[in-house]
C-alpha cells in the first residue's frame, strides 16, 4: 500500500482525553476516531490490526473444535426474562423497544441467546459435546466509559459456549479452551499468565482470567516469577488427561490479582512472588446448569432420562486486545507492533520522492515485497525525513526499510528492527532476503 493512497489521519500532539499509552497511540496512529462517549470508529490502521487478531483468535477457537456462527446483535428481552436476569443486570444493559411495542435490548453477552438455539435443535446426549463461539459487537453502557478501547461501551468480543452431558466432561471442555487461549497469546506475541477467578454466587472452582502484564494495568497482580518460563502447550490435539496436565502445570504456581492474594497465607517466598500490573484479556468460566436448568436446556440421556446440559463460557475482548498489546508493546516513540498482529509487516521509506534513482529503487523493492505477499507501508509522500522516521515509528510496523540517495550510491538500504532499534545497512537483495526467507 502507497501511503499518498492510504487514509491514516495522523496526529503530532498528544489527545488531551487520552490518560493512558495505548489511547494516545491510537489516535496519534489514525486508528480510530471517536463517535461519542465510549463508542470508535476503526479506520483502516485499526481495522487491519483487529481483522488480525480477530484472524488468530478464530482460528485457534476452530483447531479446539469449536464451531462459529452469528448471533444478534439485538436481543428479545423475554429471552432474558427466562432466566431472570432482564431486570437484575442493571443499566449498563440498553433496553429498547421495537415498533410493534415488543422489549429488546443491545446484547451485552449471549449466554440466554445461545441456549435458545440449543435448546431449539439439541435433543440427544449423542449430539454432545458441543461448542458455540461467535466474534460479534457487544454494548455495555458503562457509567464511565474511558481508556479508548480498554474500556468502551461497543467493543468486539470473542465468546464461546460449550454444552456438556455432565461436570466431568464439561471440565474436558474447559481444559480444552484454558490451552487454546494459552495458544492463542502466544500467537499473538503475548505473554499471558491465567489467574485463579471469583466464580461468584455459583460456585464451584473453574474460572480463570487471562492478564498480560503492562505498567498500566487496571489490576495489580501478584505471581511466582517462574510461571513466565513454561512454555506454550504443542500446536496438536491434545488428549483429556493431557490438557489436565497442561491445566495442572499452569496452574500449580501461585498467580493471582489483588481482589484474590491473600498476602498472609501467601506461601511463595519474597524472593519469587512478583508483583505487577496486568490488563485482563480473557475469562473462562463453568457456569454448569445455571442457564440450561431456567431454559429448559435438556437431552435424553443414555438412560433415555432428560438431563439439563453442563455449560460454560469463554470470552476474549478482540477489540480491548488491540488496546492491551499496545499497552505492553510500546516506546516513547510509539507503537511496537508483534509482528503476529501487525497492520504491515514493513514500512518501506523513500527519503527522496521525486528523484529518480530513488523512485525506481523504492518501486523495485516494494514490488517485489507485493509479488512475495509481504505485507508492506510504502511511505512515497513528499514529507521530511524527520516526520517520515517519526510516523513509521508511530505506527509500529516491525520492520523499517529505509532508501535514500547516499545509499544508492553505496548499494546499500538501511534496515530497522522496530523493537530493538537496531540498524545495519544491508544490499536490497539480503534486506529482501530478510523480509522474504
Amino acid at each position: 500500500m502507497r501511503l499518498s493512497r492510504f487514509f491514516m489521519p495522523t496526529l503530532k500532539e498528544d489527545p488531551k482525553e487520552a490518560q493512558i499509552a495505548s489511547h494516545r497511540l491510537m489516535l496519534r496512529a489514525g486508528m480510530i476516531q471517536q463517535s461519542s462517549a465510549g463508542i470508535y470508529s476503526w479506520l483502516p490502521l485499526g481495522h487491519m490490526v483487529l481483522k488480525n487478531i480477530e484472524k488468530i483468535v478464530r482460528e485457534e477457537q476452530n483447531k479446539a473444535g469449536a464451531l462459529e456462527i452469528l448471533m444478534p446483535t439485538i436481543q428479545p428481552a423475554d429471552l432474558w426474562r427466562e432466566s431472570d436476569r432482564y431486570d437484575d443486570y442493571g443499566k449498563e444493559m440498553l433496553r429498547i423497544e421495537d415498533r410493534h411495542g415488543r422489549a429488546m435490548l443491545y446484547g451485552p453477552t449471549n449466554e440466554e441467546q445461545v441456549t435458545d438455539i440449543f435448546r431449539s435443535n439439541v435433543k440427544s446426549y449423542k449430539d454432545l459435546p458441543l461448542n458455540l463461539y461467535h466474534i460479534q459487537w457487544k454494548f455495555r453502557d458503562e457509567v464511565r466509559p474511558r481508556f479508548g478501547v480498554m474500556r468502551g461501551r461497543e467493543f468486539l468480543m470473542k465468546d464461546a459456549y460449550s454444552f456438556d452431558l455432565d461436570y466431568e466432561n464439561s471440565k474436558i471442555t474447559y481444559n480444552r479452551m484454558f490451552v487454546a487461549y494459552l495458544k492463542t497469546y502466544a500467537r499473538l506475541g503475548l505473554q499471558a499468565i491465567p489467574l485463579r477467578a471469583d466464580t461468584g454466587p455459583i460456585g464451584g472452582d473453574l474460572s480463570h482470567e487471562f492478564i498480560i502484564l503492562a505498567d498500566t494495568g487496571e489490576s495489580e497482580v501478584f505471581y511466582h516469577k517462574d510461571i513466565l518460563n513454561l512454555p506454550t502447550p504443542d500446536a496438536k490435539d491434545h488428549s483429556p488427561e493431557e490438557l489436565q496436565t497442561l491445566v495442572d502445570e499452569w496452574t500449580s504456581y501461585y498467580a493471582a490479582a489483588d481482589e484474590m492474594h491473600d498476602a498472609e497465607n501467601c506461601t511463595v517466598g519474597e524472593g519469587d512472588l512478583i508483583t505487577r500490573r496486568g490488563i485482563e484479556v480473557g475469562h473462562i468460566f463453568h457456569f454448569g446448569q445455571k442457564y440450561s436448568e431456567k431454559m429448559g436446556a435438556s437431552v435424553a440421556g443414555p438412560d433415555g432420562k432428560d438431563v439439563n446440559v453442563s455449560m460454560g463460557s469463554y470470552g476474549i475482548g478482540v477489540s480491548r486486545l488491540v488496546g492491551g498489546i499496545i499497552e505492553a508493546c510500546h516506546d516513547d516513540n510509539g507503537i511496537i507492533w508483534p509482528e503476529e498482529v501487525a497492520p504491515f509487516k514493513v514500512g518501506l521509506i523513500n527519503l527522496k520522492s521525486g528523484d529518480d534513482a530513488c523512485d525506481a529503487a523504492c518501486d523495485e523493492f516494494y514490488n517485489k515485497l507485493q509479488a512475495a505477499g509481504v505485507d508492506v507501508l510504502y511511505d512515497d509522500t513528499s514529507d521530511r525525513a524527520g516526520g517520515k522516521f517519526a510516523k513509521m515509528d508511530l505506527i509500529g510496523l516491525p520492520w523499517q526499510v529505509t532508501i535514500g540517495p547516499r545509499g544508492l550510491k553505496s548499494g546499500v538500504v538501511e534496515f530497522k528492527n522496530r523493537a530493538s532499534g537496531e540498524k545495519e545497512e544491508l544490499s536490497p537483495e539480503a534486506a529482501l532476503e530478510k523480509l522474504i526467507g
